[in-house]
């Protein structure tokens, strides 16, 4: 039996939408799984940053990390336009403004030791930020619904003042939150300062 601490966790980095704008994705997954007999995600849309997994002993250094981060980050508008697909298996909603989102994702890079296990557990960064509609298609799924999606239309925008942190035992279990960091474009003295005031993690669902 292992210890609490070494125990692999699955972990998320997301921007969290507006909830308005989530119940509009989630409705657009449910149509299109009722459609093309799919089982949508049932987790809440987000737009992920990158995954990984890391022994949950680490996981105080890592918020510590994140929350560093966060205070530095400038809040950002993100701009989603129609759908995109990557061949054959995902269509998504595109994210036009990608710029700030890459520019946060280098942020998190800096700590990409700290969020890699072994060679074989690596953290995974997303290339192209997107917001899935589904994934994982099988080929006359992909092919049904992406000749809709291709010519639907869709838009929104939000500005992102925050990331989540997410984590889950396994796959079989549902993401739980973590913690909030928020985007508050501090400069590093007052980063410092703010450190030293304990922030309690959340951890619901």
């Amino acid at each position: 039996m292992l210890l609490p601490g070494y125990i692999m966790q699955e972990y998320k980095l997301v921007i969290p939408l507006p909830e308005v704008l989530e119940h509009k994705i989630h409705q657009i997954r449910k149509d299109f799984g009722a459609q093309y007999q799919y089982k949508p995600d049932p987790s809440r849309p987000h737009l992920t940053l990158l995954t990984f997994s890391q022994l949950e002993m680490m996981e105080e250094r890592i918020l510590h990390k994140l929350k560093t981060i966060g205070m530095s980050a400038v809040p950002f508008k993100v701009e989603l336009q129609d759908f995109g697909a990557f061949p054959t298996h995902t269509i998504y909603i595109n994210v036009t403004t990608k710029n700030a989102v890459k520019s946060l994702m280098r942020s998190v890079k800096d700590i990409q030791r700290l969020l890699k296990t072994d060679a074989e557990h690596k953290p995974y960064f997303m290339q192209d930020p997107v917001i899935s509609v589904a994934r994982k298609l099988k080929p006359w799924q992909f092919g049904k619904g992406w000749l809709e999606y291709a010519h639907r239309q869709f838009s929104g925008r939000f500005m992102a003042d925050g990331m989540l942190l997410l984590k889950r035992r396994d796959a079989s279990r549902p993401w739980q939150i973590v913690q909030r960091f928020e985007f508050q474009a501090l400069p590093i003295t007052m980063q410092q300062q703010s450190l030293f005031i304990e922030t309690p993690i959340s951890k619901t669902a």
